[in-house]
């Protein structure tokens, strides 16, 4: 199976939260099937890409990287590689080089939240596959240089500091551990 066609895959398992997200999902199904080049970012109409709120529930925090280009303080991830077999990979791939942290684990039942983004040129737009991930007891971050600075934040410290898209991403994934207890 092809990275798009697990892309394929994971969005139509996809079970939005609400009408919005629902809709983010028909849209990115509706980008792949016109872009069969919409998985990488060489597709100038957009493409998908992968990320993961990387947490520690057992203290209560989060891991954002101030992004180099962005200047925006953001949940790890970026653009899938040629290497990544599934969209899960690439989240996770991302997670581990963006955070320097070894033995990080997806949170069980695929993505938490989509979210469709403009940015700078020549990318132009991102449709974002958003997924969690806990950290190891004892993990110690290690900052890459696609990053200007990486800090564990509180939970009720992210709204403080980041947009809109990572405090959803962080109610989600909340959500998605109370609901797991």
């Amino acid at each position: 199976m092809s990275l798009h066609d697990d892309a394929i895959a994971v969005l139509k398992s996809y079970a939005g939260a609400d009408a919005p997200q629902t809709q983010l999902r028909d849209g990115y199904l509706r980008h792949l099937a016109e872009h069969p080049d919409g998985m990488w970012k060489a597709c100038g109409a957009g493409h998908l890409t992968a990320s993961a709120l990387v947490i520690d529930p057992e203290r209560g925090r989060v891991l954002l990287t101030l992004h180099k280009k962005l200047r925006m303080w953001l949940q790890m991830g970026g653009h899938c590689e040629p290497e990544d077999t599934t969209l899960a990979q690439a989240a996770l791939r991302e997670a581990t080089e963006e955070s320097g942290i070894d033995g990080i684990t997806l949170l069980s039942g695929g993505p938490v939240r989509l979210d469709r983004h403009p940015i700078p040129a020549p990318c132009h737009e991102h449709l974002d596959v958003q997924y969690a991930a806990t950290v190891p007891p004892g993990a110690a971050e290690r900052m890459s240089d696609e990053s200007l600075d990486l800090r564990w934040f509180a939970y009720d410290e992210v709204a403080g500091v980041a947009d809109t898209s990572v405090v959803r991403l962080l109610e989600s994934t909340l959500a998605r551990l109370d609901g797991a207890r």
